[in-house]
Order: C-alpha cells, then structure tokens, then sequence
C-alpha cells in the first residue's frame, strides 16, 4: 500500500475551521479534523474546505480503522500505521495502543507527557501499568465489565507518574480490527486534573455552604428564642420551631402571608395594634425593637408578653433584602422581675408593705397635704412583750402571731391608708388624710380593741397588747423623716409610760429621746473608761434572818448622767450589741470581787448573776464562764446564775444540754422573774434548777390581791415539792414579809430586808457575821419611791 500524505487538522475553540483553505498541494491526501467532542458544530464549517471527516477525542480509538477502511473505499492505497501515527502525534490526547494480551504496542507524545514515561519505557507494558495502584482494582472492574457489554470503556482515574506525582486522566478505551475474542485495544487519555482541581474546589465550596447552611439551620431550630424573616414586601419567608409553636402558624401555613397576620402584636397598655418591627427596619435600614409592653397574640387568641429585636437582611451588593425578627417570651421573666419589685416593697411574712414602701407612699401623702390644707398622721406600733412569746413558745408561733396582727391592723384602717411591718414587733400605720389628730386617736383605739382579743394559734390562746406613738404632719414636722421619727419617739414614751397605751408626739419627748442617744453614744465608752460598778443585795433566809446569798446589779457611773441604772441603758446595750462585753465584765467583775473577801478571810456567801439570752445563747458562753472560774480561782459553788423562763424555753433541748454543763461544772442555776414567762413544767422538771425567784410583780400587791396571793403561795409550794430554794423578790414591806414568812417561803430579797449595797458596805455585812445591820435598812420615808432602781 503506498504512502499517501494524511493531514490532521486540529481545532479548538479559537480555530474558525471555515477559514481554512483548500489543500491544493495533496488534493488526494486524507484531512481529518481533530475537535473536542463538543465542538462538533465548530468543525463542521471546515468540510467543504478539503476536510474529509472531524474526530473527536473520544472517537480516536476508533480512527485507525476508519482511516484503513476510508483509504479501501477510495482506492487509494495507504500506509495507515504510519498515518495514525501522524494523526495520533498531532493530538493533544494521549494515544496508548496495545496488542491483545494488553502490552504497549505505542504511545503518543502526549501519553508521554500525561505518563511521565518514554516511549521506550512504555514498550511491552501492561495497559493498567499507569493507573494509580488505589484506582487499578475498579477501573480493571470496568474494563472487563464494558467488554462483556461490548459497550465502550469511559473511565476516570489517577495516573501515578514515573516522578511520583499524580494527575487525573478520563480514559477512552475501543477495540482494534475484526471482532475476535482477543484484540488489540486503542486508548485515549486526556489530563483531567485542572478540571478535576475545579471539581474539588467546588465541591469543597457546596460543602462549606451546606455545612454552613446545616448549621444555621440546626442553631435556629435549636436555639430558644423563636425567629421569623420577612422578604422586601413584608411576606413571611422563615419560621423556626420556637416561632412556630408562639405564633400558633406552621411554617407552611404562614409562608408567603402577610407579617401582620402571621406576627400579630398590640400594645399591652392601650390594647391597640403595635407599629411593623420589620417595616420600619426595612425603611430605616436599622435595628429596632418593641415596645416597652408588648404583648404577642397568637394565633388561637393566646397572649404573652415578649420582647424582641428586628435587624434588616443584606444582600452581597449591601441592598436590603428583608428583616429578621428575633423575639422570646418573656411571661416568666417578666413575673419575677413583678415578684422581686413585690418583694422590695413588702414585708415577707405578712405580705404588708415595707419601710421602703411606706416612705415612698408618706412622702405623697405629705405633698397631696400640703397642696389641699389637710393633715396626714404615722402611727407606729410596737407589739408589747412579744419577745417573751418568741422566746418560751418558738419562732413559728411568734410569726403567726405577727401575720394574725397583721390581718387585724390591715382591717382596722381605710383602703387609702397604709399598714406597714417596720420589722421585728414593730409595725407602722400611715392615715393619709385625716381632719384633726382626734381621728388619729380614734384609729388608735380601734387597734387596741382589735388587739385584745385572743389570738388562738398552735394550740395557744395568746393576749397582746400595744404601745402606740402618734405624729402629726404638719404640726410635728414638716418632711418625712422628722414625721417618723418623732412617731418612733412618742411610741417609746407609750412603752415608758406602762405599755398597752397611745401618745401623741410633744416637744419635751424630743428632749428625752436625745438623752437616750447620748446614753447609747457614752455607754460606747463606759467598758473602756471602767464607769461600771456593782452593787449587791442581800438574799435572806426569813426564818434566821441569816445572809444566804446576793445578788449582783449593775451600776454605771458616767461623768455627765450621774448614776445610771440598768433601766436606762440595757435595752440600749442589747440593741447596738455591747450586752455580751458588759455581761462578762459583771460575770468577772463578780467572781473577782468574791474571791477577794474569801481572800480577806470574810465568810463569803454565793452571788447570783444575771445572764441575759442574748448572752446564753452565745456559743463562747460555756467557754467564757470556766475561764473566768479559772482565772479569778473563785470557786464554783460561790457562782449563781439566773436565767429568766423566756431564755430557757427558746430552744428548750438546747437549753438543757447548756444548763447540765453548767451544773457539771458545779454552778447553781435559778429561774429569775418566775411565773411571767411560758415555762412548761414538764421541762422545769427536767432543768437541774436549784432555785426559783418569784417576780416582784406577784409579791407587790400580795396583801391586797387575793389572786397574786394564792399565785405566790402555789409557787412556793410547788418549789417546796421540787425540792428547790424559793426566793421572792421585791419584798418591801412588812405585810409582804409576813405574809412570805406564814406561807413558808425560804428566802427574800428586797427593799424591807436591805438596799443593794457597793462592796466595800457588803463586806461590813459579812464582817458582821452575815447578819443584816440596821443601816443596810431601809426607813419608812424610803420605801416606795426608790425600789423601782435597785434593778
């Protein structure tokens, strides 16, 4: 077969194939044109101009034999191996020719250069020799699955070049010759991987996006704030699940629809419709938010309250696209910042407004007053005795108690006044529109009558009483302040004046009060300035007249006040916390002075100290009462303390383990002021008591009152009984020894048998032989008027 000249006209994107001239030089030389399989149309044009056929990539296979079987048809004999070659050397595919066992036959310059390999080193290889070793197994499935289909081969895989590096080939693979079981193959091979690069990157950047979407999409379903968008026209575009379930709409039942019927909010003060969020932050390209008291109705006409915010949505160019609104409910939130602001206002226990209430709501009352002419009052009450209730019966009785008041004082007054808890026992009553001060006086009348019924609670039947103090605005003050206190200050002159009472505020109270805080002021100072001093009386056994004991009563001696007794200044000490340092220097103070007689050779007696609760109840006490035996070397006999029914029944169980320690330690106990408190007998049994004191209140007047009389005989039987010492206090007359004397009673204490006396006129005493001497006396022109101080 002769040669004939083969031409093959490649054509890319670029080539305009009806541009090209006819050859003229070969006009029988065979011209097949070389495109992309897509480019069929770009080729076509080139056919009239000497072009025999186009070839596409994937067509190359196929061309030896066409061209073998084209050269037969015309006639004109040719050399067609040595025209494929030409063909094949002029493609920028890769051409990988093999016999029937799969050896390399031939490789164009393009295999070459896809391979990474020569021609030589090609020669006699295996077809699949290229292949990356992770794609051989699969495309070798392919191949022989196309074979056994008689379909053509298609295949993507990575070719692993002779430097080791790797690039991406499409492989199209045909049969050469006359349909036998064995035959040659042609393959061609076109470098993929810039496409393959743009592929991953692709598909890289639909990952991001999807992840980034499933992200979006997991945090706005799972987030706990509901969250709706709009398009530019206002229309629904997005609910998530919180949304839906606030709303009442499902996202397919509100897409599309109007905001205002899907997010339906009015103004929860006015009731009227509330402005488009996402309106105006579409308009003002802008966030903003709802309204103060906004209220959200959903879609079956459910209400709540909800707070949101509404951000306009961007598109790349930075045009606005819609709005997001991101809103909660906030019913719960809302209800506790209600409860709190509640709660700022009022008292806990009884649920009445507080100081901080009280203040506020005088402080208008006084401005409407002095607008219109009219007179305002405070009325401050003070819940009489009712730490010896607290004390003996328990907390939870005490605050029932105060809720019961409570209740009583609210319906004692007119809606537009104002009960108020001060805190602890003491409440305060705003009148905010009286006449005259008599209309002050006849609400104070009305809260004692309503006070003096029985409050039966747990069991108990409790009687209460109340001290009152009254100001008026504006005739005694002008402002809020001056109006309270000078109210606080006509309430401790009620207590003063024997509880259960009413006063109004005068001037001269004024005067009182200030001397009341000079006493708290100095009293600051009096421990370190050593102004304290004790004095003893005698406790006598009525029957000998022999000195069996004493107690210990506190005196303070300041520069300016003169001699101060414990009325004055106790209370003062327990509220601004120095009771505990002015209880222990009395409890050293008297060890001391004890064991300097027993030092003096003086036959001393046991001295009685009185311990206050909130002394007992400090938990050094135990601790602080075996140092000071310690360090003053004074005996434990020689020690008494007496603790009054209120102290120990607080905490009854506790008092006990307390008591028995003292008692190891070997000092004696008594119960002070004995039949005033709430004791139970059954715990009086149980107390390692020595000694009960009856209350001088029951001793006054026991000549005259039957009752008080038959009280202090069955005391001092009942402590006969128990096997305990009975001593009565305040005795200071001779009717009242007589009458102790026939009834039994052990021993005595008071202004008849002797004053208290300082240390130095004790001591005579015991130089005496512990019998009483007539100066320690008192005479009939003392008895009465001075007995109220010697405690």
């Amino acid at each position: 077969m002769n040669d004939l000249p083969t031409t093959v006209l490649l054509v890319d994107d670029d080539d305009d194939a009806a541009d090209a001239e006819p050859v003229q030089a070969a006009p029988n030389a065979l011209i097949p044109i070389l495109s992309a399989a897509s480019d069929k149309e770009t080729a076509r044009p080139a056919l009239p101009c000497s072009a025999d056929d186009h070839v596409a990539p994937h067509c190359l296979p196929r061309t030896r034999c066409d061209v073998i079987e084209r050269e037969a048809t015309q006639g004109v004999p040719r050399n067609s191996e040595a025209r494929f070659r030409a063909i094949s050397d002029a493609s920028p595919l890769g051409i990988f020719a093999s016999d029937a066992q799969g050896r390399c036959e031939y490789v164009n310059a393009a295999y070459q250069k896809i391979s990474g390999r020569s021609l030589a080193q090609m020669l006699g290889t295996n077809w699949s020799m290229t292949f990356h070793p992770e794609d051989r197994q699969r495309a070798l499935a392919e191949w022989r699955a196309a074979a056994r289909s008689q379909l053509p081969f298609h295949s993507e895989l990575r070719f692993l070049r002779e430097d080791g590096s790797i690039i991406w080939a499409r492989v199209n693979a045909a049969p050469l010759g006359g349909g036998g079981t064995a035959q040659a193959h042609v393959q061609a091979v076109e470098d993929i991987s810039m496409r393959k690069s743009m592929e991953f990157v692709w598909r890289a950047a639909e990952e991001a996006l999807f992840e980034e979407k499933e992200r979006a999409q997991v945090t706005l379903n799972s987030i706990g704030d509901a969250v709706l968008t709009t398009d530019l026209l206002g229309n629904v575009s997005y609910l998530n699940p919180v949304a839906e379930a606030m709303t009442g709409w499902s996202r397919d039942d509100a897409l599309g629809r109007p905001l205002s019927e899907v997010f339906r909010i009015i103004d929860g003060t006015t009731r009227q419709a509330a402005a488009n969020p996402a309106q105006r932050a579409i308009e003002e390209d802008r966030n903003v938010g709802l309204i103060a008291d906004c209220v959200l109705v959903r879609r079956d006409g459910a209400e709540s309250p909800i707070e949101d915010s509404t951000a306009p949505i961007h598109n790349r160019y930075g045009e606005v696209v819609g709005a997001v609104i991101v809103f909660h409910d906030v019913s719960q939130s809302r209800a506790i910042t209600l409860k709190l602001a509640h709660l700022a206002q009022h008292d806990v226990l009884t649920g009445l407004p507080n100081r901080l209430l009280l203040t506020e709501r005088l402080s208008h009352a006084i401005g409407r007053a002095q607008r219109h002419g009219r007179q305002v009052a405070l009325l401050f009450l003070d819940l009489d005795h009712f730490k010896h209730i607290n004390d003996s019966l328990g907390h939870v009785v005490g605050d029932e108690l105060l809720q019961s008041l409570a209740g009583r004082l609210a319906a004692c007054v007119r809606a537009t006044d104002t009960v108020c808890r001060q805190g602890g026992d003491e409440f305060v009553i705003l009148l905010a529109d009286i006449e005259q001060p008599q209309d002050a006086a006849r609400v104070a009348e009305k809260l004692h009558a309503a006070s003096a019924v029985p409050h039966r609670i747990g069991g108990h039947e409790l009687h209460v009483t109340l001290s009152i103090g009254i100001s008026v605005y504006p005739d005694d003050g002008s402002d809020v302040d001056t109006v309270m206190r000078n109210a606080d200050t006509a309430m401790y002159h009620a207590k003063e004046d024997g509880r259960n009472t009413y006063q109004f505020f005068t001037a001269d109270m004024n005067t009182r009060a200030v001397r009341r805080l000079f006493v708290e002021s100095s009293l600051r100072h009096a421990l370190k300035r050593n102004e304290f001093l004790l004095h003893y009386q005698p406790q006598i056994d009525l029957v000998s007249g022999a000195i069996t004991g004493a107690e210990a009563l506190l005196r303070w001696r300041d520069p300016e006040l003169g001699l101060v007794y414990p009325g004055e200044f106790v209370a003062i000490a327990e509220k601004c916390g120095l009771i505990v340092p002015i209880g222990r220097w009395v409890l050293r103070e008297t060890c001391r002075q004890v064991q300097a007689w027993r030092d003096a050779g003086l036959h001393a007696v046991p001295v009685a100290v009185n311990i206050s609760a909130v002394e007992f109840r400090h938990p050094d006490f135990l601790e602080g009462v075996a140092l000071i035996l310690k360090e003053t070397g004074l005996p434990s006999r020689y020690l008494e303390l007496e603790l009054t029914e209120s102290v120990l029944m607080h905490n009854a169980e506790s008092s006990v383990s307390v008591l028995e320690a003292l008692k190891t330690m070997g000092v004696s106990l008594a119960i002070d002021d004995f039949g005033t408190g709430y004791s139970s007998l059954s715990y009086l049994k149980r107390f390692p008591i020595g000694t009960l004191k009856i209350d001088q209140s029951f001793v006054r007047d026991i000549a005259t009152d039957a009752d008080d009389a038959t009280i202090v005989s069955a005391v001092i039987g009942m402590g006969r009984n128990l096997k305990q010492r009975v001593i009565a206090e305040g005795v200071e007359s001779r009717e009242q020894l007589a009458f102790l004397q026939t009834q039994r009673c052990d021993e005595g204490q008071g202004f008849q048998l002797s004053y208290p006396l300082p240390a130095e006129d004790f001591a005579r005493l015991l130089v005496g032989g512990n019998d009483l001497q007539p100066w320690c006396r008192p005479t009939e022109g003392d008895l009465g008027p001075a007995w109220p101080f010697a405690r």
